[in-house]
């Protein structure tokens, strides 16, 4: 099987003195309510060969688990329209400056807490530090997607959570398609593992790294599969 990276990504990636090879693969648009057993036997179990690992977008999973909230479902408060003006934006997407996911954050965390992350947040700006608001409010808040439709106008409407019980997916799917996989939270600025099949033998710290350029991509690509290959078993077979 020929490797192939998106455009403006590179299939090959040295990590520890290891090459790894990373193949982006192309789906459908999935929805909401799909399953996601079903994707990997439809776009990953034929090419798979033992010893790869699959990395899955935490999107793809959540959309399957029905992870969403509704704009409809949400009660501004003037907290929330209030702090949302004082967030920073980036290039990886739009955070809690989009009053909704500021509104969900008050709504998981509380007022109070929500409030004390966005002083403490204020203060490091002043000495430079970035992330304190999202390492305050924890994962539920910095890994919400949605409420917004430039890439996708049906995400206009809704926000997508972060997967329900990451590792036991990871596990499910290796009993049921024999395939090793991974769970990512990853932009083109960060990434992170948010769970992983039990039998995978390679730390979290390494497996970012394996994927620190984001080789799914960003915007409309349609590829939230990545198969990931150590170079030197190929070399050998």
């Amino acid at each position: 099987m020929e490797f192939k990276a998106l455009d403006n990504k590179k299939v090959e990636i040295n990590v520890d003195d290891k090459i790894y090879l990373r193949h982006a693969i192309k789906t459908h648009y999935v929805q909401i309510n799909e399953n996601y057993i079903d994707l990997v036997n439809q776009y990953v179990k034929d090419i798979y060969e033992e010893g790869d690992i699959l990395s899955i977008s935490e999107k793809v999973i959540s959309l399957c688990q029905n992870r969403v909230i509704y704009k409809d479902d949400l009660k501004i408060s003037f907290l929330a329209k209030f702090l949302s003006k004082f967030a920073m934006k980036t290039t990886a997407g739009v955070g809690v400056s989009n009053v909704y996911k500021m509104q969900f954050a008050i709504n998981i965390c509380g007022p109070i807490k929500v409030l004390w992350a966005a002083i403490c947040s204020g203060i490091g700006k002043l000495f430079g530090k970035k992330g304190i608001f999202y390492k305050i409010v924890g994962q539920e808040v910095s890994g919400l997607d949605g409420f917004y439709g430039h890439v996708f106008e049906e995400y206009e409407n809704f926000g997508i959570r972060i997967p329900d019980n990451p590792n036991g997916v990871c596990d499910e799917i290796y009993e049921k398609t024999g395939v090793k996989c991974m769970i990512v939270d990853a932009n083109d600025l960060d990434v992170e593992i948010l769970g992983k099949s039990s039998n995978i033998d390679i730390d979290n710290e390494t497996l970012e790294k394996i994927i620190k350029d984001n080789p799914a991509g960003q915007s409309k690509t349609l590829t939230p599969f990545v198969l990931i290959r150590e170079k030197v078993d190929i070399e050998k077979k």
